[in-house]
């Protein structure tokens, strides 16, 4: 009940600016595909008199299980649902606070020098387009992203024709790294990296019926104790929060009534 109780009186950090400045810096863990939109979403909160906010980036199943491991983070982002029921599982988030926030669309990007051409679709050629090299994609049995690239690769029967072929990333900004160097002819990653990212063009958009949707949920975790922790997960529900994210790339999901 104390955990609730924290979440409920945070909410109140949105309807004034001398409360939220008297709280403590809000800890996100969030993932690594959001860092610019979220980092900007940061800002903004601030300037209106919100507490000031750190961020830590990474691969979904590292911030989860960071904070499954004493991390001492007040809210967390991951980029799937999955990775959030695991920490609700565990008894590790405040269940009333959790939020579905964003959605995405995965990519598949090549150096922003190459010729690639590739339609997307089943059966595709990807394991010839690769040309020898590998592709970059974040590690599948683990990250999020990675996950959604098997699921939508093995969707259009091409997963068994290149999953020999593959160069694993901790996260979805390195597997975008990996191309953007030239390091992989191509590579999968979200829609909203490879807006990040002007050393690589998208070649093709996955379709949406290839893979589970893609979203970003958000929760007060249950060791926080920082009232203003709540606050800043309705503000990313706000009008203001949700054009910037749009500004990134990304789908915005309706808030609940």
């Amino acid at each position: 009940m104390q955990t609730r109780r924290l979440f409920l009186a945070g909410a109140a950090s949105l309807m004034g600016p001398s409360l939220a400045r008297a709280a403590q810096p809000v800890t996100v863990f969030a993932a690594a595909s959001l860092q610019e939109a979220l980092t900007a979403a940061g800002a903004a909160w601030t300037a209106q008199g919100g507490a000031p906010v750190r961020f830590s980036f990474g691969a979904s199943s590292a911030m989860a299980r960071q904070i499954a491991q004493g991390a001492p983070a007040d809210l967390i982002l991951t980029a799937d649902e999955e990775w959030m029921d695991w920490l609700a599982g565990r008894a590790l988030i405040v269940p009333a606070s959790r939020r579905r926030l964003l959605s995405n669309q995965l990519v598949l990007i090549a150096p922003a020098g190459s010729k690639a051409a590739l339609a997307i679709a089943p059966g595709f050629g990807l394991r010839g387009a690769l040309g020898g090299g590998r592709l970059a994609v974040a590690d599948p049995t683990a990250v999020p992203a990675g996950r959604y690239a098997k699921a939508s690769l093995s969707r259009l029967g091409v997963w068994n024709s290149v999953s020999d072929q593959l160069l694993p990333a901790e996260n979805v900004r390195a597997a975008l790294a990996y191309v953007a160097r030239g390091e992989a002819p191509l590579g999968i990653v979200y829609a909203t990296d490879a807006k990040a990212e002007p050393k690589v063009r998208v070649v093709g958009t996955f379709p949406g019926s290839s893979h589970p949707p893609i979203v970003y949920p958000g929760a007060v975790t249950a060791a926080s104790r920082n009232s203003a922790a709540a606050g800043f997960l309705g503000f990313l529900q706000t009008p203001k929060a949700s054009a910037i994210f749009r500004r990134y790339g990304f789908g915005v999901l309706a808030r609940p009534g």
